[in-house]
């Protein structure tokens, strides 16, 4: 996953389809989607319309920017075909990737993604109002990737490792089965994303994202050592959708159906990727973030990370269970550094996306 520098903020605002007739009757949604499917019809229909309108604008803050990851293009995508519109949503989309976890919180959004379930958990400790409603896969997306020379992480002692924000408790657990010391190790908090400082041996290796930076370095055909969670046994989640505990509890209904139009835009994606990736590049490079997000970065990422939604232990789609919290929940309460961690079930909210499926199929308003 890519990390977006803007800091413009721009606003995509769903465009409402239900109006109210003249006799003073709410007229239904008639909205068409690329799909072929229509917005609700029937009264009940005609109710839920209405509903959704009531709950005003919903806004979505995208941790990082445009990136091609799941529980962010899937929110993009929602809007541009139309999706949020269908059911009769107002959602405003903030892609400046700049404290999504607090907005949301403070109740100033409703909605963010996260790289993993270990996000979740650290930040559940200091605030109480945020609810995981979708789990995107089981696949840690943290890689620690180093110069060509290393054989093995035990070959950084001595060395150095660089790592963004803090160091993830993935990213500890790794180093501990390796069984690195890690008082021997120079730890560099990175201020850039070039992934090619390793091959410059500025840093002996970095803790980053699997689908991004290691990615590149490929693409570019650049000799590097890389080492994944699974190599060392290392279980964890891949990306995670929470969203404002207040506004779930005041407005489930509404809350369920921005997932609705959201993971209908996820299986879009998985269906048709070199469209999806096409119009998320096109978004990017219209609101001037086509350097930070090039097609070509956007389809390297999108290729891996949709692998690991396919591959999610929870089946469908952001569907979420406890059991797939379990092995990072423990690595956060050895490595976190937290205290009080919060129950897992006390965190997430595991019905609220499985409810959306019929067996294998996202439920949507019939024509």
């Amino acid at each position: 996953m890519a990390t977006s520098s803007a800091e413009t903020r721009f606003r995509i605002t769903a465009t409402l389809t239900c109006v109210l007739a003249a006799t003073l009757t709410l007229g239904a949604c008639s909205a068409q989607t690329p799909g072929g499917d229509s917005a609700p019809t029937s009264a009940s229909d005609t109710d839920a319309c209405k509903r959704n309108q009531d709950a005003g604008t919903i806004t979505y803050i995208s941790g990082y920017g445009y990136s091609a990851s799941a529980g962010q293009l899937d929110v993009f995508l929602a809007e541009e075909l139309g999706y949020f519109d269908d059911l009769c949503l107002d959602v405003e989309i903030n892609a400046s990737g700049a404290n999504g976890q607090q907005l949301v919180a403070s109740g100033q959004a409703q909605f963010t993604a996260l790289g993993s379930a270990s996000d979740v958990m650290l930040a559940a400790a200091n605030s109480k109002n945020l609810t995981a409603v979708a789990t995107y896969g089981t696949t840690p997306p943290f890689s620690i990737f180093g110069n060509e020379k290393l054989d093995s992480l035990k070959d950084l002692e001595g060395g150095s490792l660089g790592y963004f924000i803090n160091l993830t408790p993935i990213a500890s657990a790794m180093l501990d089965e390796a069984g690195v010391d890690v008082s021997k190790v120079e730890m560099v908090k990175m201020t850039n994303y070039d992934p090619t400082v390793v091959v410059r041996e500025q840093v002996d290796a970095i803790v980053g994202y699997a689908s991004n930076q290691p990615q590149s370095l490929k693409a570019q055909d650049l000799p590097f050592s890389e080492f994944l969670p699974s190599d060392l046994g290392v279980e964890g989640t891949y990306n995670v959708m929470e969203v404002n505990s207040r506004f779930l509890d005041e407005h489930r209904e509404v809350a369920a159906d921005f997932m609705r139009a959201s993971l209908k835009a996820l299986q879009y994606c998985l269906d048709e990727s070199d469209a999806c990736i096409d119009k998320l590049a096109k978004l990017a490079e219209d609101n001037n973030q086509g350097a930070a997000f090039p097609r070509d970065q956007l389809a390297r990422t999108w290729e891996v990370e949709s692998a690991w939604v396919r591959e999610s232990a929870g089946g469908n789609p952001g569907v979420q269970n406890e059991s797939m919290w379990e092995p990072e929940y423990a690595l956060v309460e050895k490595y976190g550094d937290v205290k009080d961690l919060p129950a897992i079930a006390d965190m997430m909210d595991a019905d609220l996306v499985a409810d959306l499926y019929d067996g294998d199929t996202l439920t949507w308003p019939a024509k």
